[in-house]
């Protein structure tokens, strides 16, 4: 069949099973844009090309799906880069389309020339400049299966405009032809079942999950493999929802602003079942501290991450689901063989004494200023099994995934690796077109809104209702909590003033209706009356006080025996009073961490 490359293009994404693509257009792409409007695949029109590069995360957050995005060369391409950046940490399936001048101008500084893929090639999974038309079909299935297969990511196709323009001959592959790519699934049988001996032996294990058990849709055999055994479970900021917040083995979110429980756990834990976690430093805190008593087993389908961080006594590569399941196994059979299955009631007996005697804390004073931990509380109260919960990056993340209870996989969407600010407005209406069905609820803080805002009108004019609950403390809230902190309460350039802009005004002009609360008695009955509203989109405007801080926290490179609980545990200057261990350690030059900092 005789079609142009564009219609190849839009074809091709119709053969992949693509239900929308979200996108920018301009001049190298415009081919592209043609046949769109003959097609079946929905567009929605983002206002900035970074946006939709976080609608298309949000949509594949939601869904499990691959995220597509469309944009224009140059500045269209360098737009997408920090959303690119974003899938890339955080193991989110995009494919990307960009167009390009025509391929005889390359290299010549044309109008709105970029060599796309050398910008992007540290910060995609496969990138590819397409010089064939007859290539497309090809290159777009293998850009979907690259992106959904192994561990998920972003892949950027390169068109140039005059291939857009050619024709060719379309056909689509019954078959991907790429023996360089095989990515390994099934586990070593050795390593399996030195996995389940280490597990069955140790007295203090924890298994340590992270967001590759919800990539490789692995809840299940985290739950049999966790209840089997009554081992206890953390999920990090990117598993949240992998074991449901409420199941009794569950301890919470570890690291920085992590669960004092959960944080400890794994410091004295004797063996760490690590499931789709990549011992990141926000978890690890000072990596020649962290558990330091702990065998490790590492399950992770990327091989790169297995040793990289911290050596792993028993390395096993493969997909999560498929090495949860081989690892059950091998436990059964090593039981009915006759192995005795440890005995860990004295481990939980800790680990309900240190619960008990280390909650989260919130001080609300009847007549006191706001506190967002009342806010995110009674969020909380509201989110039911159906609720997808969307989060931009700073304090309001912390107390967000604190506060917060889950219940599902997938139901917590958020920027965790590269921590991006303005994550939140463009996540939350792509989640929203995924999951039409699902009750959307953003929570983002005052400077992470302000970074995207302008997705507000694509909310609008696409239809897609989403409610915002924006922590506004007038300020750029973790930057201002390490200043305070840790120099010494030098507040540099962090003000952001509460109406500049006016919120409730904002929402008016983007066709949201805008609510305002800045009492704790008003808080319950301004959130029932946003969600009463239905389908129509809010904005509620939560006034909260300024000077209230996200802990626990353990300070950047500090030990994660330095958790503090509170303010008064910090010695100003850049250190700590000390947490589980005498003596704090001393932090030279902190950096903000998941904070509204870039």
């Amino acid at each position: 069949m005789q079609i142009s490359g564009a219609q190849a293009v839009i074809t091709s994404l119709e053969h992949a099973g693509v239900e929308v693509i979200f996108g920018h257009p301009g001049g190298a792409i415009l081919p592209a844009y043609d046949p769109i409007l003959d097609s079946s695949v929905r567009h929605v029109l983002a206002r900035h090309e970074q946006g939709a590069g976080h609608m298309a995360e949000g949509y594949a957050h939601a869904t499990g799906r691959v995220g597509v995005v469309m944009a224009t060369s140059g500045p269209g391409g360098c737009n997408l880069v920090t959303a690119l950046a974003d899938a890339m940490m955080d193991s989110v399936p995009l494919v990307v389309i960009t167009g390009q001048v025509p391929t005889a101008a390359v290299g010549g500084d044309a109008f709105q020339e970029a060599d796309v893929t050398g910008i992007t090639m540290p910060v995609t999974k496969h990138n590819e400049m397409v010089t064939d038309p007859d290539r497309i079909p090809e290159a777009i299935a293998e850009a979907f299966h690259i992106a959904s297969t192994g561990r998920p990511g972003p892949v950027l196709l390169d068109l140039p405009k005059d291939v857009l323009g050619a024709t060719c001959d379309f056909a689509w592959p019954d078959r991907l032809r790429l023996p360089g790519y095989r990515p390994t699934v099934r586990g070593h049988a050795k390593m399996v079942r030195e996995a389940a001996a280490a597990i069955l032996r140790r007295q203090r294990p924890v298994i340590y999950a992270g967001g590759g058990v919800i990539a490789a849709g692995a809840q299940d055999v985290l739950r049999q493999l966790a209840e089997r055994l009554d081992l206890p479970v953390v999920t990090t900021l990117m598993a949240r929802g992998a074991l449901p917040d409420e199941h009794p083995l569950c301890l919470g979110m570890p690291g920085m602003h992590g669960r004092w429980t959960a944080v400890t756990a794994m410091q004295r834990a004797d063996l760490l079942i690590t499931l789709g976690a990549r011992f990141d430093d926000r978890v690890t805190g000072k990596i020649s501290a962290f558990a330091p008593e702990a065998e490790i087993i590492h399950v992770d389908i990327d091989p790169a991450e297995i040793g990289k961080n911290r050596a792993a006594d028993v390395p096993v590569v493969g997909d999560c689901e498929v090495v949860g399941r081989q690892i059950l196994e091998a436990i059964e059979e090593a039981l009915t063989a006759g192995q005795q299955p440890p005995d860990l009631s004295g481990w939980w007996s800790q680990l309900r004494t240190w619960q008990a005697q280390h909650p989260l804390r919130c001080d609300q004073q009847p007549d006191g200023p706001l506190k967002p931990q009342t806010v995110i509380s009674a969020i909380g109260e509201r989110v039911d099994a159906s609720t997808v919960v969307v989060a931009g990056v700073g304090q309001h993340q912390m107390w967000a995934s604190q506060y917060l209870a889950f219940r599902h996989p997938r139901q917590w969407i958020n920027s965790g690796g590269l921590g991006t600010m303005g994550f939140c407005v463009p996540a939350a209406i792509g989640a929203k077109v995924g999951r039409a069905d699902a009750r959307v609820l953003a929570v983002d803080g005052d400077g992470s809104f302000q970074m995207t805002l302008q997705e507000l009108a694509t909310a609008t004019t696409e239809g897609v209702p989403v409610v915002f609950c924006v922590i506004n403390n007038g300020a750029l809230g973790m930057v201002r909590q390490w200043q305070e902190l840790f120099y010494d309460s030098r507040f540099s350039q962090i003000g952001l003033p509460a109406d500049a802009p006016d919120l409730v005004k904002l929402a008016e002009a983007f066709g949201f209706i805008g609510l305002r609360c800045e009492r704790p008695e008003d808080v319950e009955a301004t959130l029932d009356k946003a969600l009463a509203l239905g389908d129509a989109p809010v904005i509620v405007d939560f006034r909260v006080d300024a000077s209230e801080k996200v802990f626990p926290m353990i300070p950047a490179g500090a030990s994660n025996d330095d958790i503090m609980e509170s303010p008064e545990e910090c010695t100003p200057g850049g250190g700590s009073a000390g947490g589980g261990e005498p003596g704090g350690a001393s932090v030279a030059e902190p950096q903000p961490a998941t904070s509204e900092a870039r």
